[in-house]
């Protein structure tokens, strides 16, 4: 394996291994965040599936797990595919910079969208290697 690798793939997963163990520990504030799209799910969708709390405890595990497997070289396509995933909803439900009026607040979320955005590149990057 070339060395880049061995250094790249634990630098793009710590932020997903220190965001998930975050939302583990306190994940009432991003449950702040999803919640406003739970809300706009039809009644069909079941419960367990709207409950904002659960939602960012299943994304923080699966954050850890696969952050944790891509950094020890562990299935990294499979862990990558894992956080590009669970980056998509994260990213379109807590960084809507679009329905913000407040300039410097949208300015904020603007660059965590694309930071977002960046990361999902950078996991991409490591689906599609050789």
């Amino acid at each position: 394996m070339k060395l880049t690798r061995i250094v790249a793939r634990p630098l793009l997963a710590s932020i997903f291994v220190s965001a998930g163990v975050n939302h583990l520990q306190n994940p009432s504030h991003a449950a702040g965040m999803v919640e406003p799209l739970t809300e706009q799910l039809p009644d069909t969708v079941p419960s367990q599936l709207t409950d904002p709390e659960k939602l960012v405890l299943v994304n923080a595990v699966v954050q850890v797990g696969a952050g944790s497997a891509l950094a020890l070289g562990i299935k990294p396509k499979l862990a990558a595919l894992a956080l590009v995933g669970s980056l998509i909803p994260t990213t379109l439900a807590g960084h809507r910079f679009w329905e913000i009026e407040d300039p410097q607040m949208q300015a904020m979320q603007r660059i965590q969208f694309f930071k977002n955005a960046s990361l999902i590149g950078g996991l991409l990057s490591v689906v599609g290697q050789d």
